[in-house]
């Protein structure tokens, strides 16, 4: 990932989980649904958050799994530490700053992996080769949630999904220097279509995979090994 993209986000990290709800249109179905979608028999499953800022999509799990042993990755430690002070009295938890489309997992395994509007931020053949290296990481029935972005069918979808949703955020009360600020990170978003990330994932050796909720550009992608 970027310089400037860690610099953008270190830079909204206080603010981050008070702004995160009125950027995302569908914030209580999109979350809810992902977290949903996060099952596992394991009743302490082991549990890695790809791009977890501030932790807010494994505060969730961690209402529904609370003896989950959770891993949170961030490019920016200033994000984690957000999430450092929301688990401060949870040692079921464990930080890593690090890239982690770069991040060489050794022979760590975990029964699901979650990420939440983070992946899009690679290029299209990081995206591929990540997808790859989660499913590595995966036993066989792991899983992979991914609540992410995901571009139009076409040129005419994008401008559709990009107008509505500067129209929506204009509307809830941000200031202008959030918006503004709100914009400008989205310039460095790298979104693929629905399509491509599917065939993307089966290529990657996932048995099924399947895009199980979608609001504009806002996805939520379900992979079983």
């Amino acid at each position: 990932m970027s310089d400037s993209l860690k610099r953008q986000f270190d830079a909204v990290a206080q603010d981050y989980d008070l702004q995160r709800r009125q950027l995302i249109p569908c914030f209580d179905d999109f979350y809810s649904m992902a977290t949903s979608a996060v099952h596992t028999e394991q009743k302490a499953p082991r549990i890695l958050d790809l791009g977890a800022g501030t932790g807010l999509f494994s505060s969730f799990v961690r209402l529904k799994y609370p003896d989950a042993l959770l891993t949170l990755m961030d490019l920016s430690e200033e994000m984690l530490k957000g999430a450092r002070y929301r688990f401060r009295d949870d040692p079921l938890v464990q930080y890593i700053t690090a890239d982690f489309a770069a991040y060489d997992f050794g022979e760590q395994r975990y029964d699901a992996v979650i990420s939440s509007l983070a992946i899009h931020h690679l290029s299209h053949q990081d995206k591929r080769t990540l997808f790859r290296n989660v499913f590595n990481l995966l036993p066989e029935g792991g899983i992979f949630i991914n609540a992410d972005q995901a571009s139009g069918s076409s040129p005419y979808f994008d401008l559709y999904y990009k107008e509505q949703w500067e129209d929506t955020i204009r509307r809830n009360g941000l200031t202008n220097e959030v918006i503004e600020s709100a914009i400008e990170r989205r310039k460095l978003d790298r979104n693929a279509s629905v399509n491509d990330q599917i065939k993307w994932l089966s290529e990657a050796g996932f048995t099924a995979s399947d895009c199980i909720y979608k609001y504009h550009e806002f996805a939520l992608f379900y992979s079983r090994k």
